[in-house]
């Protein structure tokens, strides 16, 4: 069955403006596996684009035992990060713009390097040497209140989820990331820690998942582009009036407030 990329793109632009919850729905515009669910995530950006602006980098999501738990899949997957939908930190986000928000706790990577594509996949050791700085990073996600575990497919489609992404300062110096920890706190109390061996082994493990997926399809990882690399804390889903800090231990902090 052809994929019917197009049609799947205008309904998502209908859904999320209607915040319609999400339901298994790759499968009925013919996606029946990966390829078919990006081919439609590519369609569906493409619309995006004309509405948020450049495309900035990617997002990769799933890439912890915890985050992969939570959602019922074994591997990685990957969005397109827009600039309009870049914030810095101290921002407030409003619950009521979404079907369901959620926020993730990750490191990001900004390239000063381009990845660009050869006939060999890329190493770590070359990937981190691509990276030029790395800022502790909030992924603001809208799930539209999927049931779990979720269908793979569908949130491929959707481009990952991705709605937004609260950045803290860049730092162009860092600790070893595959050993760091990182606390989150609602209104000034500890409720969650995380460490960076968790995302993968190490965050930069992930920036290489996708180098070497862009590098198989003949495309580039640009200089400049950002990644979020991956939630270190599992998913949460806030409420109206609360406050979020997280810190990455030799990194720095970022911090987020909720309104309805």
């Amino acid at each position: 069955m052809n994929v019917r990329t197009e049609e799947a793109a205008a309904a998502l632009m209908r859904d999320h403006a209607a915040r319609s919850k999400i339901v298994p729905f790759a499968r009925d515009y013919g996606a029946t596996d990966l390829a078919g669910a990006y081919a439609i995530q590519a369609a569906y950006v493409k619309r995006l684009e004309a509405v948020l602006g450049r495309r900035v980098g990617y997002k990769i999501g799933l890439t912890s035992k915890r985050m992969q738990e939570m959602c019922g899949v074994n591997h990685p997957n990957s969005g397109v990060i827009f600039e309009k939908r870049v914030h810095q930190s101290g921002v407030s986000l409003s619950l009521s713009k979404l079907g369901r928000l959620g926020i993730e706790f990750e490191c990001c990577a900004r390239l000063g390097t381009s990845l660009t594509p050869r006939g060999k996949p890329y190493t770590l050791d070359e990937v981190a040497a691509a990276v030029d700085a790395v800022c502790p990073a909030f992924e603001v996600i809208d799930d539209r209140n999927s049931d779990y575990p979720l269908d793979l497919l569908s949130l491929v489609a959707d481009n990952s989820w991705n709605e937004g992404n609260v950045l803290g300062e860049f730092r162009n110096t860092w600790p070893n990331l595959g050993t760091a920890t990182s606390v989150l706190e609602c209104n000034g109390k500890v409720i969650d820690e995380g460490k960076g061996a968790d995302v993968l082994g190490h965050p930069f493990e992930p920036l290489r998942w996708l180098a070497n997926n862009l590098n198989e399809l003949g495309q580039t990882l640009n200089k400049g582009a950002i990644v979020l690399t991956g939630s270190w804390v599992t998913t949460r889903f806030p409420k109206a009036g609360e406050h979020y800090k997280y810190t990455i231990e030799g990194v720095g902090s970022v911090e987020i407030s909720i309104v309805g």
